[in-house]
């Protein structure tokens, strides 16, 4: 949704840097109701995800209220490309191991494991304007054990929290700013209800995906996506 808002924004004049900030702070709002949309049905589903979810997402509201406020004076493009490189790694191995189901956790989710995780990846997802599915759904996979299925359930309870914190900060830094006309500090009132009017549908949709495609496909899927992603951070 960012690079998509960048190009819009930009085309039609506005200044890179005010487009950058406001395709952030807006993608972070979008990401609050479609993440629960795709919750909703993956609790349906699954019943241990609520949990953890809820426990990676309180820290990641800290996270993602940090990496917002951050946003305003990081080197952001440094960062992109640094974790464009890492997502193509991740991909590349997710490519080449063939195991599905759950694996050995290499550590144990706890409180402090929690809190870790989710402060870290609540700062990326405020810092770059993304939701930080890519980076949770693989640290819950690969590290901590959890099932692809598990993982993309328990990412998209945490995503919608860590956003609040995110888009908090957004709505902070942005008043007193000259931004775009009815906007709530960076984030584009216009552009939030256009957009999700299409992504809460879409997200419950592929959430019913989901839980019919066998898990090495879902495997291919996400490793497929993290090589996009990393693409366009690293361009």
């Amino acid at each position: 949704m960012v690079p998509l808002q960048f190009f819009l924004l930009t085309s039609l004049g506005v200044d890179s840097s005010l487009a950058l900030m406001v395709s952030f702070g807006t993608s972070l709002a979008i990401i609050i109701p479609t993440s629960i949309s795709g919750a909703y049905k993956h609790n349906k589903e699954l019943k241990n995800i609520l949990k953890p979810g809820i426990i990676l997402g309180i820290f990641g509201i800290f996270g993602g209220f940090l990496g917002g406020f951050l946003a305003s004076y990081a080197p952001t493009r440094i960062l992109q490309i640094f974790f464009g490189i890492v997502l193509i790694i991740i991909a590349i191995n997710m490519f080449l191991n063939k195991k599905t189901g759950k694996t050995k956790p290499k550590i144990k989710f706890n409180i402090l494991s929690a809190a870790l995780i989710g402060v870290s990846v609540g700062v990326l997802s405020g810092l770059l304007g993304i939701g930080g599915g890519v980076f949770i759904v693989t640290i819950l996979s690969v590290i901590l054990g959890f099932s692809m299925i598990e993982s993309i359930g328990i990412s998209s309870v945490f995503i919608s929290l860590a956003a609040i914190g995110g888009v908090s900060s957004y709505i902070i830094t942005g008043l007193g700013v000259n931004t775009l006309p009815y906007s709530l500090g960076y984030v584009s009132l216009v552009n939030f209800f256009v957009i999700i009017l299409f992504s809460i549908p879409c997200a419950y949709i592929g959430a019913n995906l989901s839980h019919k495609l066998p898990e090495r496909r879902l495997q291919e899927i996400f490793a497929i996506l993290l090589i996009i992603l990393a693409i366009k951070m690293i361009i």
